[in-house]
């Protein structure tokens, strides 16, 4: 913070870059960029969390992975009054590689290493899995920079209170941490940000107002593989309010001036850590006693010297509330959920595999109606194309249904009637064949058409599937799942209902019974033997972690709960790929894990 001792003022910017997954040349000649751009504008500019090659590397990180002296090198001399550059990478080192940030002080030939912290807590639950491809870090400390004394944290080591504490204590005046969360529960009444974030909304400030300083979080934005990070990077006054906020899903640099004058004001008004300071001694001691007792150990001390306390059975009587919330629980803020898979299909198309167009399977129905709409508002309607695949026993209410979204969103349309190359297999091959079979074969011929259309094209074919139909195994292995990207598949179908009517998709389609009409007059609650209204709230649960039992306890239709489980249990391989005999310490996907490459 530059200016007086009594009151200094500082200028950063928190960078919303999105990078290309291991591509340091490309992400370096970017993050250049940046740095030139806001030279005149900040005092340290701050990219995200691994944002020097993307987050999800897997069995890439050791051959993405550099030393910090090799960034220095691929960074070049600094700008003229360049910033000072907060980013974080994974890095190379003798006893890495780790999931690192550095803080680089920009001088008038080189940038110059100021401070390196790894990553202490490795999230390895839900979908991360950092402690097998990193190390975790073993020091927390502040430095001293030429615009105040500062700390480094990356990610879930802000979810920890001692890691900030500590930097606090050693005279951090401002925490800059680097993160990438990726994004999920987008539910209504969430003030327009996901989950994640308002986690975080509520993270950092109180961090700040804890110890009176200013605490910056710079989020990574972009998608990975399905990942979606969304960027919506904070920074917080010693107040515990926001100052400052980036978009969400988009680049750019937030901008925001910090004064430490605000610091010695809250620090005066409620000293919480020279509060802290003082009991310091006091918290070491009862630390090394928790230490020396090792974990899991009991802290109830006799109320009576001598004394013994009566055992108390302190296991839960039972694993869940008993009481279900009534609301609808898929009530999603829908606008945010639009804005999302919008550039969700835009960055996987375009920025991630180098495409510009797309098609998609158009039957009629809500669900690739849907997957149309977003499509068209991600490329352009021009860049869209949509096909029709009729067979023989299609309705021809699914080919006007069609035609009615495709003019509606100006999208081009081809028609392919695939009878002719079914039926005549069935006729040369299997005359005894099953309408089961019949209707198979033919969503596999009609994937056959998608892709070959799509090499044609050179356009990257869109998936359709609900996250309804994934659950209950409700589809045609490697036909309605094959395209390589399903911007639907982790929504019910109840959700995608509600967002088709918030697109504006026609009434005629959002309402008609859900089928895949591949066998005349047969909808999908008639072969699932339940509708998707009540299917989607036991699963729901059932993701939750509830077991049937406990459901029928709780008023659920028991045949209905008993089928759900069933489809559910007994169809996990169709949302696997398929199952290769391990002959190897090299099997892939068993030991060679390696990030997506598009």
């Amino acid at each position: 913070m530059t200016g007086s001792k009594e009151y200094r003022q500082m200028k950063i910017g928190l960078a919303q870059v999105k990078p290309k997954k291991s591509d340091l040349q490309s992400n370096i000649a970017k993050i250049r960029k940046v740095i030139a751009k806001f030279s005149e504008e900040t005092d340290i500019i701050v990219f995200s969390e691994a944002n020097l090659t993307g987050y999800f590397l897997e069995g890439g990180v050791l051959e993405a992975s550099l030393s910090v002296g090799e960034i220095v090198e691929m960074l070049g001399p600094p700008p003229k009054n360049s910033p000072d550059v907060v980013l974080g990478f994974y890095e190379n080192d003798r006893d890495g590689p780790f999931n690192s940030v550095s803080y680089l002080e920009a001088s008038s030939n080189q940038f110059k290493v100021k401070h390196v912290h790894r990553k202490l807590f490795l999230p390895t639950y839900g979908v991360f899995d950092e402690a097998r491809f990193v190390r975790p870090g073993t020091e927390v400390a502040a430095f001293s920079t030429r615009h105040g004394r500062i700390g480094l944290l990356i990610c879930e080591d802000m979810w920890h209170s001692l890691p900030s504490t500590i930097l606090a204590l050693q005279g951090a005046e401002l925490i800059i941490g680097v993160s990438a969360s990726p994004a999920r529960d987008f539910l209504k009444d969430s003030d327009g940000l996901p989950g994640n974030l308002k986690r975080w909304d509520t993270l950092v400030p109180s961090i700040a107002l804890e110890h009176g300083i200013f605490v910056a979080v710079s989020q990574l934005v972009g998608s990975e593989g399905g990942k979606i990070f969304p960027g919506g990077s904070i920074i917080s006054s010693p107040e515990g309010s926001i100052i400052a906020r980036a978009p969400l899903m988009e680049e750019g640099v937030t901008l925001a001036t910090l004064s430490n004058a605000s610091i010695a004001r809250v620090r005066n008004k409620t000293p919480l850590l020279a509060d802290l300071e003082r009991a310091l001694p006091d918290l070491q001691r009862c630390l090394l006693e928790t230490r020396k007792m090792g974990s899991g150990k009991s802290f109830l001390v006799n109320p009576v010297p001598g004394e013994m306390l009566e055992p108390v059975d302190i296991r839960p009587k039972e694993r869940f509330d008993t009481n279900f919330e009534t609301e609808n629980i898929f009530g999603l803020d829908l606008e945010l959920v639009e804005k999302v898979l919008v550039e969700f299909i835009r960055d996987e198309v375009i920025r991630n595999r180098g495409f510009e167009k797309a098609v998609i399977g158009i039957s009629g129905g809500v669900d690739s109606s849907v997957t149309l709409y977003l499509a068209v508002a991600a490329l352009g309607a021009e860049n869209v194309l949509g096909i029709k695949m009729p067979y023989s026993t299609s309705s021809k209410e699914s080919s006007d249904h069609a035609d009615l979204v495709l003019n509606a969103t100006g999208t081009q349309g081809n028609t392919v009637d695939i009878s002719k190359s079914v039926n005549a297999y069935v006729e040369q091959f299997e005359k005894e064949i099953t309408p089961l079979r019949r209707g198979n074969l033919a969503a596999r011929f009609r994937s056959l058409v998608l892709f070959d259309q799509s090499a044609k094209l050179n356009a990257l074919p869109l998936g359709t599937g609900n996250k309804s139909e994934r659950l209950l195994g409700y589809y045609t292995w490697h036909a309605d799942d094959s395209p390589p990207i399903n911007p639907l598949g982790d929504l019910f179908k109840t959700q995608v209902w509600a967002l088709a009517k918030h697109l504006g998709v026609p009434d005629v389609v959002v309402k008609k019974p859900a089928s895949a009409d591949l066998v005349a007059g047969v909808n999908d609650e008639d072969e699932l033997g339940i509708s998707y209204e009540e299917a989607d709230p036991i699963l729901y649960r059932f993701l939750e972690g509830y077991k049937p039992d406990h459901l029928k306890k709780q008023g659920f239709n028991s045949v209905q709960v008993d089928l759900v489980w069933t489809h559910l249990s007994k169809t996990h391989w169709k949302r696997e790929l398929p199952t290769v005999a391990m002959m190897s310490s090299s099997a892939i996907g068993d030991f060679y894990l390696r990030p997506k490459d598009y």
